[in-house]
């Protein structure tokens, strides 16, 4: 009963939402209810005994510390009754940003129609779809802690239960990254904050090496891995956007706000900007600039 491990790829910000949550008690004989595309993913976390459940052509025997995760456009059904007493809690959420479900490495959401959509690049939330419970959230009682704020008034729960969710969703998250997965975001996340505070210098592919002491193609390989993109690639984006605000909020002329963003040329600027921009940085300033 235990299909190809598999891993549901979330892009946000906007964040998953919490919606609901609640305790379910089976005694032996009894069942989960079969529906078909529910519309909101359905985290169980079994705490005890077995829950025997399939979607779609998967099926599953959840023990006691394992979660699953039922995905809002597929068929659930029990595939037998419970055999002993089964206890879980379950967590209805939702999602406004794309979302994927693939095996092995991490899949990425198409940046800029992210971007478009939202006004900010997308971050992955990388989960399983079934496995162990984290230690620390197995330690954190959060599940508890929703349960519990599900009881009082939701005006004074809504704030508190959002948080407690997130925080759940990145340990499930950060515990998918074995060492070396570790180490490829550590080293991604220094080489992006190094792009960002030297925007404006003449980076090329040896002099960032040199800097993070790191072999460029392995720094490339691990801002792939964790972005989606090379660090060059990373780099050109993060300079177009640092242009569109010197565009929005000051009259510096062209040529100056080329210099102050890191490009070679103006022309070369300009060139870059109409092909990510779809209009040139004269034409996007005039137009929401009036």
């Amino acid at each position: 009963m235990s299909p190809s491990p598999a891993y549901i790829h979330l892009s946000a910000p906007p964040f998953p939402y919490f919606l609901e949550c609640g305790h379910t008690v089976y005694l032996p004989g009894e069942q989960h209810p079969n529906r078909s595309r529910m519309g909101k993913f359905d985290l169980i976390i079994v705490e005890q005994g077995c829950l025997f459940i399939g979607e779609d052509d998967k099926e599953w025997a959840v023990t006691s510390g394992h979660t699953l995760l039922l995905l809002p456009d597929r068929y659930h059904y029990s595939v037998k009754p419970c055999e002993e007493i089964t206890s879980f809690t379950w967590v209805h959420f939702h999602t406004v940003g794309e979302w994927m479900e693939a095996e092995g490495d991490p899949v990425y959401a198409e940046r800029e129609k992210h971007f478009r959509q939202f006004l900010i690049h997308p971050y992955t939330i990388r989960i399983p779809q079934f496995g162990p419970l984290p230690d620390p959230f197995a330690r954190s009682g959060q599940a508890e802690q929703l349960l519990q704020l599900s009881q009082g008034r939701r005006s004074s729960s809504v704030w508190q239960q959002q948080r407690i969710f997130e925080e759940m969703l990145r340990m499930m998250d950060l515990a998918q990254q074995d060492t070396a997965g570790s180490q490829a975001a550590e080293i991604a996340e220094q080489t992006e904050a190094y792009l960002r505070n030297h925007f404006t210098e003449d980076l090329t592919n040896a002099s960032l090496a040199d800097a993070l002491h790191f072999h460029y193609n392995y720094l490339a390989r691990c801002m792939k891995r964790v972005y989606g993109l090379t660090p060059m690639e990373y780099l050109t984006d993060y300079r177009l956007e640092q242009a569109k605000l010197l565009l929005l909020k000051t009259e510096i002329p062209i040529s100056g706000i080329a210099e102050r963003t890191g490009f070679e040329s103006t022309a070369y600027f300009s060139r870059r900007f109409s092909r990510k921009v779809g209009i040139s940085p004269l034409r996007f300033r005039k137009r929401y600039s009036r």
